[in-house]
């Protein structure tokens, strides 16, 4: 079974790198040309930018994409793991508390590994391209904050279910389900309220001409919500964005300051209605239950993984046969995982497209088309995205349609009219 693993990680690695550099010189062959559907309202300079930020991203990817497979032959067959199960047994012992160890101390170390792509991503990347407004105290208050929060709902959530695995026999699969959508259910419901203020301020939209515009277009789709809220998002970057959270009578409508500074209101308003969409259209409920039979599914695979002895040694561990090993079993499933979903991401991809082609269509036909395309095409200028992305990179990585199709397809069922 070690060839197999080995074969999976070789296969993962060289798609990963051949996806980002094909995207690479896709977007750099037609840095220098703007596609003629966008040359009235996109220059020369902001394509090429968008083309560097890209690449920019890209090589970022890619090398991430290797520290990661040297992280994971490090953890597996080079001994690290071993190395974490011997002390941390010896130290620990064998029960409940050793499982929970084992799981906190490599996504601790999965998580310092990743800061310094982090960093690069904000502080070199995002910063040269002037996005990045976070200073490196903000930067730090906010890994804390996160490391925090991770702790305080993953530390229940994980010490439950390695519970069950222990106490719930074969089916505790099925049990752990339950229990992960119960818990993610909740999540949704509390994250406006409870999780996301740590990190911006909210702030109710304030009263004129976009909010009755707002309140408008809500009344037209039946659509309704705890409020609509800008979010400073300008304190960490000048991306613009828009999107609902939370569920029930918790939903509410966040517009980053930064799109509505950017934004006319015909367009906010045509934004927004495209997000309505996706509820009108149970696009979101769709996602939920997707996500949740997905991980019904994994779990349940997890199950049958947890009684297959050649698991760990196959990864490079070798246990002690008294000990249950599920905090062992549990890491090493979700490191391999990934490896064999990551073929799956053109499906999912897919479907997201899907989603967001049926909620130009809404946004269309409750709000303007050509409000909408002038919109995007702001934003795409605006946070620099390519205008020429490579096609099979684009099936594996894109939820939304590249820019050329999306607009199209806008525009084909909208009266004639210029887009400025």
């Amino acid at each position: 079974m070690s060839l197999l693993f080995v074969l999976v990680l070789g296969i993962h690695l060289v798609l990963k790198l051949w996806l980002s550099g094909r995207q690479v010189r896709h977007v750099a062959q037609r840095a220098n040309a703007v596609p003629e559907q966008f040359a009235d309202s996109i220059g020369l300079e902001d394509h090429r930018r968008a083309a560097q930020y890209t690449i920019a991203k890209q090589r970022l990817a890619m090398l991430e994409t290797l520290l990661g497979t040297a992280l994971f032959v490090a953890l597996t067959w080079g001994g690290g793991l071993q190395w974490i199960y011997d002390h941390l047994g010896a130290l620990a012992g064998n029960g409940l508390g050793f499982d929970i160890a084992l799981v906190a101390s490599v996504i601790a170390l999965l998580g310092l590994v990743d800061l310094p792509i982090q960093w690069t991503r904000r502080f070199r990347i995002e910063q040269k391209f002037g996005f990045n407004r976070m200073t490196q105290a903000m930067f730090i208050a906010d890994t804390v904050k996160s490391a925090l929060v991770g702790a305080l709902l993953g530390l229940p959530l994980l010490t439950v279910i390695l519970l069950l695995m222990r106490t719930a026999g074969d089916g505790w699969w099925l049990a752990a389900w339950l229990f992960w959508a119960a818990f993610s259910l909740v999540l949704s419901v509390l994250y406006p309220w409870l999780i996301a203020p740590l990190f911006n301020r909210f702030t109710p939209l304030r009263d004129g001409p976009l909010h009755q515009r707002i309140r408008n277009l809500l009344e037209r789709t039946g659509f309704r919500s705890n409020g609509v809220y800008t979010m400073d998002g300008s304190r960490r970057s000048t991306h613009g964005n828009a999107y609902f959270t939370g569920l029930g009578a918790a939903k509410r409508i966040v517009f980053y300051d930064t799109l509505i500074e950017r934004l006319g209101p015909d367009e906010i308003e045509a934004v927004l209605a495209h997000e309505l969409g996706h509820f009108r259209l149970h696009h979101v409920a769709k996602r939920i239950v997707s996500g949740l039979a997905v991980a019904l599914a994994w779990l349940a695979l997890l199950g049958w993984i947890q009684t297959q002895h050649w698991f760990p040694p196959s990864l490079g561990v070798e246990t002690r046969a008294s000990v249950p090993n599920n905090g062992l079993v549990l890491v090493l499933f979700g490191l391999v995982m990934p490896l064999f979903a990551f073929v799956l991401a053109p499906l999912q991809s897919a479907l997201s497209r899907r989603h967001e082609f049926e909620a130009d269509a809404f946004a269309a036909r409750h709000a303007s088309a050509h409000s909408l395309v002038r919109a995007l095409v702001k934003l795409y200028q605006d946070n620099a995205a390519t205008l020429t992305p490579d096609p099979v990179h684009s099936v594996f990585y894109d939820s939304h349609p590249p820019a050329s199709i999306r607009i199209d397809r806008l525009l084909a069922g909208a009266p004639a009219a210029a887009i400025p």
